[in-house]
Order: structure tokens, then C-alpha cells, then sequence
């Protein structure tokens, strides 16, 4: 029996793109796989907007890991995939990802590349680091699309409650079920933030942020940093 996806989205206010990323999934309804909106307190159009493409639309707390493990509490599906909702969709991706689960079944993760859209040259760069550091490491970002079988993401507990890094965490705790699967197919994310804080001074405040959560800074504290 095939495998249903349940894609579970985190939005805040997002109403300018929104609908770019839920049209492409509209194949996938079809196919009988679930959409999902969590709204973070929007105050825009998103719900509204959004409304028309997804099957189900929930409001929780802000806050990225607060909102996915609301939709993974809603979610009926075998797996979960975490998609930021400034994401951009081909329509093989979830199709690579469910061929990859199902031929190797002891897998209970994975992530995608990832390919950062702009027009700074280099994001290219930054996109090809992320790849290969996650590569290396088996840790993963949530914009590469984190996908996992939902009994391990409930055997787990789900993602960690605070407020940056939740990413980080859930991948150190599915690292102990698995390695995950690292699909070479990329999906492609929003390059505004880099562009409207200067790639540069994105990427040491990045590298700065991760150093101090590797040494043990409250994510609270790094949060403040990253706003």
C-alpha cells in the first residue's frame, strides 16, 4: 500500500507567496496526500488565501516548531513533511521522496538540497555549503523540506518547544533512529532574508548563532539575535 504524505506548513503572514507553493501541491491532493496550514497569527491574508488549496487550516502559539507539531497533532498520514512556506515545489519531489522511503524502509528520516533564490551571487555558494555541511554532518535545516515517518516523529516527541535551532534538534534525536536520507534533488527557498540583511552579514550571524548553540546559549537568547 502506498504511503500518505501529510505536508505540513508553518505561516506567518505570508500572504505575498502563499499560493505559489500551495498551487503545486494541488497534484498531490488529488492523489489522496493531506495539506496542511499552521498560522502563526498572521496579519494578513494568508488563512484567507490559503483557504481554497489545503485541507486543513490551523492557528496556533508563533513560532516555527510550535506550529508543526500542531499539524503533526492534525496530520492523518505515514509521513510527515515539514515545508517552510517559502518554499518552492517541482512536481517530482515528492515522488523522489516517497520512492526513497519505500526503498529503504528502515530509514525514518530525510531532507532535500537545497537551492536559495536570488540574485546575490553568493547564494549559490551558501546553498552549496548547507548541502554538503548537512551532507556530513546528518544534521538538517528546515528549509530543506524535512520529511519523516510520523510513529518516529511521535516516538521522539515531536520538535523541540523553543523558539531557534528546532531543526538542530530533531535531527540530533532521528539521528539516534537513523541516518537520514539526503535526496540530491533540489527544492528551492527564498533568499529575502540574505538579501535584505546582506548575505555576508547573514552568514557570520549564522555561523555566530550556531557556534553559541553548539556551546551550550539558551536558544531564548540566540532568538533575540536572530530577530
Amino acid at each position: 500500500m502506498a504511503e500518505r504524505l501529510s505536508i505540513i506548513i508553518p505561516a506567518l503572514n505570508e500572504a505575498g507567496g502563499i499560493v505559489g507553493l500551495l498551487d503545486a501541491l494541488q497534484p498531490l491532493r488529488g492523489q489522496g496526500h493531506e495539506v496542511i496550514l499552521v498560522d502563526g497569527g498572521s496579519q494578513d491574508a494568508t488563512l484567507e488565501l490559503a483557504r481554497p488549496y489545503i485541507d486543513a487550516a490551523l492557528q496556533s502559539a508563533p513560532g516555527r516548531a510550535r506550529q508543526m507539531n500542531a499539524g503533526a497533532r492534525a496530520a492523518g498520514g505515514d509521513i510527515l513533511w515539514f515545508v517552510h512556506a517559502d518554499t518552492r515545489l517541482g512536481h517530482g519531489h515528492a515522488a523522489a521522496l516517497l520512492q526513497a522511503m519505500q526503498a529503504d524502509p528502515d530509514r525514518a528520516w530525510g531532507r532535500f538540497d537545497v537551492r536559495i533564490n536570488g540574485r546575490a551571487p553568493l547564494l549559490g555558494w551558501v546553498a552549496r555549503m548547507m548541502n554538503l555541511r548537512s551532507r556530513l554532518t546528518g544534521i538538517a535545516t528546515g528549509d530543506q523540506g524535512i520529511f519523516v515517518r510520523r510513529a518516529a516523529f511521535l516516538d521522539i516527541g515531536g520538535y523541540a518547544d523553543q523558539p531557534l535551532m528546532e531543526d538542530i534538534e530533531l535531527s540530533r534525536a532521528l539521528k539516534r533512529i537513523s541516518p537520514p536520507l539526503c535526496l540530491r534533488q533540489c527544492i528551492e527557498t527564498s533568499g529575502r532574508r540574505w538579501e535584505q540583511g546582506g548575505v555576508v552579514r547573514i552568514i557570520l550571524l549564522m555561523w555566530s548563532l550556531r557556534l553559541g548553540y553548539f556551546l551550550g546559549l539558551a536558544p531564548e537568547r540566540l532568538a533575540r539575535l536572530y530577530t
